[in-house]
């Protein structure tokens, strides 16, 4: 009677896993843009869309406890970061090796998290822990032309677009959600608008098609002192390698 009652409670164990695998969906969506200035180092506009869904409080079962991404690294490399669109959990801490053969200086001052990563030379890094949800801008104050984006999520359930505008996000459990999106060259005031409840269920898992208009984003932006970058002097300083 005992093994009887230990081979049902298993099987009801693998049952409600089962369910709850079934439940999980992947949800897929398509993005398009139309406007805006390219000159960036984007080679199609409508790759780096990231899209991401916030639970509605109440509305889904069986979300994890938390969601981790092994050593995120945002890379500096032939004056340039890698990957331009970084998305981590809230609370990570975040590599910034120097893989240039010179020094750089890495920071962000402007929106999120704000740090000022100081001179640092050619193979050593530096980290900085993400603490709250929000998006930061990253710049190096010798280089203008290198620029980056770390967004830090509160939700595992977030894609980011490729060069076809085609977005995947998986394994997300059935139930109503927020749909927030973040584009770079698109204002905060754009993207709001374009933010929706969604019901995600394994007969509803496209968010469609999403179309983006992108603004003229100025290129140019300030050194971490809130000036213009100086010119380059590399007979001054052959270290800091100025283009």
């Amino acid at each position: 009677m005992k093994r009887a009652l230990v081979y049902l409670a298993g099987f009801s164990v693998l049952l409600l896993c089962g369910r709850a695998r079934a439940q999980q969906v992947t949800v897929t969506a398509r993005v398009t843009v139309t406007g805006g200035n390219f000159k960036v180092r984007r080679e199609s506009k409508s790759g780096d869309v990231v899209l991401w869904l916030t639970p509605l409080e109440g509305s889904v079962q069986s979300l994890p406890a938390s969601f981790t991404q092994q050593s995120p690294r945002l890379v500096q490399l032939n004056k340039s970061f890698q990957p331009h669109i970084l998305v981590v959990p809230v609370g990570s801490v975040v590599e910034f090796p120097n893989h240039d053969p010179f020094f750089h200086n890495v920071f962000s001052l402007f929106e999120g998290k704000r740090f000022d990563l100081g001179l640092y030379e050619a193979g050593t890094t530096r980290d900085v822990r993400f603490d709250k949800v929000g998006i930061s801008y990253i710049f190096c104050n010798i280089h203008p032309q290198m620029s980056a984006v770390i967004l830090a999520l509160g939700t595992p359930f977030y894609g980011i677009s490729d060069r076809r505008g085609e977005v995947v996000i998986p394994n997300v459990p059935a139930g109503r959600y927020m749909l927030h999106i973040f584009y770079e060259a698109a204002l905060p005031e754009t993207l709001k608008t374009l933010s929706r409840d969604v019901v995600v269920s394994s007969n509803n898992s496209t968010l469609g098609v999403l179309h983006l208009t992108a603004d003229n984003v100025p290129e140019n932006h300030k050194n971490k002192y809130g000036r213009d970058y100086d010119a380059p002097t590399p007979a001054q300083n052959p270290a800091y390698d100025q283009p």
